[in-house]
């Protein structure tokens, strides 16, 4: 299945020791699911994975961290995105993840941030926003 795992899902797998977060992010391992990656993902991606901070509480090192991320990256379909769908969500930067998604003929965006994506103008019926946890449920 195609998917999009938004960065907020992947920081939450490395924050849990358990969890649906850890578990999507292990089926993208195991190529069971084939998660889609722009150039604006993957420095989202980047740019979060820098912020020493927000992982103080890690059960995982800088390197551990930064392996777990190329393993990732090294089973994702790199999309180029060629038409910008500008689904006007509430948060501009948030965007290119629908534009991705599109372009990749994504069946699922795999996000926290669920209510925000749902509110986008622009409405695209194939394409499901769902909780780590609900695809789990639904992907047995």
């Amino acid at each position: 299945m195609n998917v999009v795992i938004d960065t907020n899902v992947f920081v939450a797998a490395l924050l849990s020791d358990s969890g649906a977060e850890r578990e999507i992010v292990r089926r993208c391992l195991s190529k069971r699911y084939q998660p889609a990656m722009s150039l604006a993902l993957f420095a989202e991606y980047r740019d979060v994975m820098a912020r020493e901070a927000l992982f103080a509480g890690c059960v995982l090192n800088a390197g551990q961290r930064h392996a777990l991320l190329v393993a990732f990256m090294s089973v994702c379909r790199k999309t180029e995105i060629y038409y910008l769908w500008r689904p006007n969500l509430r948060d501009e930067a948030d965007n290119h993840v629908i534009e991705l998604a599109i372009a990749a003929g994504a069946k699922a965006i795999v996000t926290h941030n669920v209510k925000d994506f749902s509110q986008a103008q622009m409405r695209f019926p194939s394409l499901r926003i769902c909780a780590p946890a609900e695809l789990l449920k639904e992907d047995v």
